[in-house]
């Protein structure tokens, strides 16, 4: 097909498409109509006689063609965004976007970025504190931080592993000395468990401590992990917390790890769509942060 002739519209509304897994939430980004992007979408199979989605009453899959599609479609959108934002400057001074996961920010990216500042005082660091999976395209941060299992939690982008996620429960002394006393796991469950999300965290703790069939008991539930942080240094229970997270809350008395006992959730990574490609001072971050928790061990 020659280059006059593609479809870029359609291209485009089928790579929103694909990439989000949406047809409306593809509508969104493309401030377009729902029905348009069917539209352009189906008169795109209909150019290439073959399907590209599956579709589903609930939703859409990708075919075999729309995968091969996509990838392709992905790098080459993504490499024009690049080079836009190049020519624009988006990139340029000292002003650098970073996304980052809130029980991160709050937790341990906020408290050390004063030593980053110190070793770079002419990069002003923008942090952006959201939980959804970034794209990386030109209104979005250029790296980000972010919770998972593995490296493959994210589709078409890089990811470099910082630290694993090691769960200790944690409560404040006021609270361990008015309340039951704490000789075995088991006592755990006479005060309130602080969840984060659901339940799952507390109930393979508690696997661990040779305690595979807990009944549950009272529980106050989280959306994120500094939430139940704050929530332990408030008394309100007893909390699984990520270790590096409240090291400096143990070590100051204000919290008391209980149990020799943890269990590892997960890591936490650095993720962008090319290492390779990021710009001066999203390499110095990148290095900064590595080689602080190479150093520190996550602390």
């Amino acid at each position: 097909m020659k280059r006059g002739r593609l479809p870029l519209t359609a291209l485009r509304s089928f790579e929103a498409a694909g990439r989000l897994g949406s047809f409306t939430l593809a509508a969104e980004e493309l401030l377009v109509s729902q029905a348009a992007v069917s539209r352009q979408v189906k008169e795109l199979e209909a150019e290439l006689g073959k399907p590209l989605f599956e579709r589903r009453h609930r939703n859409v899959r990708l075919t075999s063609a729309g995968e091969a599609l996509l990838d392709v479609l992905s790098r080459a959108f993504d490499a024009m965004d690049a080079s836009l934002s190049e020519i624009r400057g988006r990139r340029g001074g000292g002003l650098l976007e970073i996304s980052s996961e809130p029980s991160f920010a709050a937790s341990w990216l906020v408290p050390h970025l004063d030593d980053f500042h110190a070793d770079h005082p002419e990069i002003d660091v923008v942090v952006e504190s959201d939980m959804r999976l970034i794209e990386f395209r030109t209104h979005e941060a250029e790296i980000a931080i972010r919770h998972g299992m593995d490296a493959r939690a994210w589709p078409r982008v890089a990811a470099e592993h910082l630290a694993d996620v090691e769960l200790v429960p944690v409560i404040m002394p006021c609270l361990m000395a008015e309340g039951t006393p704490l000789r075995a796991p088991a006592d755990i469950l006479a005060y309130t468990l602080l969840h984060e999300e659901n339940r799952s965290a507390w109930q393979r703790w508690f696997a661990a401590a040779g305690l595979p069939d807990v009944p549950p008991g009272r529980a106050q539930i989280f959306t994120e992990g500094n939430l139940v942080l704050q929530a332990a240094l408030r008394g309100h229970g007893v909390a699984l917390v990520d270790r590096a997270f409240a090291a400096e809350d143990i070590a100051e008395g204000r919290l008391v790890q209980l149990f020799d006992i943890s269990i590892r959730y997960g890591a936490y990574w650095l993720v962008a769509r090319d290492f390779k490609r990021l710009s001066p001072k999203a390499r110095a971050f990148r290095q900064w942060l590595l080689q602080r928790f190479a150093a520190s061990g996550g602390s």
